[in-house]
């Protein structure tokens, strides 16, 4: 067991630095220093203000360890991301980490519950119609599934602003509040809709796995010997399909901290999802690469602990 964990660990370090890697690629080389100066300062700066800025920032170095050893930019890359010294917003010179901790509790008040609802509603959903296999009802489950997926969520946003914040005006359209007691109704709408457009997509899914659980030797023992159906879906298909589960959530964990980009853009919600995307309209490079780095680390991390918990819920995984 030891070495099995060695050996996730060591992994996902080697894909954290690949990562790492790869943002400083895709960030410095396609996009100049001096590019970026010009879209913080205008085209119209002049050079001395230029390297001002870029010097403020800790752009005026080498991009490579060949050109300066000592000084460039792509150690300085790989100290500020693992130190988590994520510097300041190319934008307006604030700390990125103040405002990532400012927007992690309003992302974390959204995708949490609607994370924990949608497991909710999803696995007895997909045990019910796994339970009425080859009927009326699991076929009618499908259509419904696909024709939920089929919908863009952004018609689902659309519609339900429209029709519960306006027409109805059972919760508002927009907007955030701190104050615990009004915080439900506000994020009431937003995780509504979220569980709306997702809720075909996971029940399909766990559909999927629980019917191939259904066709293993050691549930047709459990019929054989005259254990009932409900007894069989939640004592030994549920459990027995925990792994896939459990990689379905794992999927989910960079999102509820960088939050759900379309739900809080739509919604007004000041969250990581719409810092990412104030980040990207200002340009601001700097922001948009930690946040990127971000959820490639909580996706990497995830991942390991992922590999971890399948050693305790299936013993065969330890000897591999």
């Amino acid at each position: 067991m030891a070495a099995y964990v060695i050996r996730r660990f060591a992994y996902g370090v080697g894909v954290v630095l690949g990562v790492l890697f790869l943002l400083f690629v895709l960030f410095f080389t396609v996009t100049a220093p001096d590019d970026l100066a010009r879209k913080a300062l205008g085209e119209k700066a002049p050079p001395e203000v230029i390297e001002q800025w870029k010097a403020n920032h800790g752009y005026d170095r080498p991009l490579w360890p060949w050109q300066d050893w000592d000084d460039n930019l792509l150690f300085d890359h790989y100290r500020r991301m693992l130190t988590f010294d994520f510097g300041l917003s190319d934008a307006d010179d604030s700390p990125i980490l103040d405002r990532i901790r400012a927007g992690m509790g309003p992302s974390l008040s959204l995708t949490v519950p609607l994370l924990l609802l949608g497991l909710i509603a999803a696995i007895p959903l997909s045990l019910l119609v796994s339970f009425f296999r080859d009927t009326y009802i699991d076929r009618m489950g499908v259509f419904v599934c696909v024709l939920a997926m089929s919908v863009s969520a952004l018609l689902y946003i659309i519609g339900a602003q429209f029709l519960i914040g306006k027409v109805l005006r059972w919760y508002p359209i927009s907007g955030f509040d701190v104050d615990p007691l009004l915080l439900p109704r506000v994020l009431a709408l937003p995780i509504l809709v979220g569980l709306m457009s997702g809720i075909g997509g996971d029940v399909r899914f766990y559909r999927t796995v629980f019917l191939e659980e259904s066709n293993r030797d050691f549930v047709r023992t459990a019929r054989a010997k005259g254990a009932s159906e409900p007894r069989i879906l939640t004592h030994h298909v549920l459990r027995n399909a925990l792994i896939p589960i459990m990689t379905q959530v794992v999927l989910a964990i960079p999102f509820l901290f960088t939050g759900s980009i379309l739900l809080e853009a739509f919604f007004g919600i000041p969250g990581l999802g719409s810092m990412t995307v104030d980040a990207i309209h200002a340009n601001d490079f700097s922001t948009l690469r930690t946040m990127v780095y971000i959820g490639s680390l909580l996706f990497v991390l995830g991942q390991v602990a992922t590999y971890l918990s399948y050693g305790l819920v299936d013993p065969r995984v330890r000897v591999q």
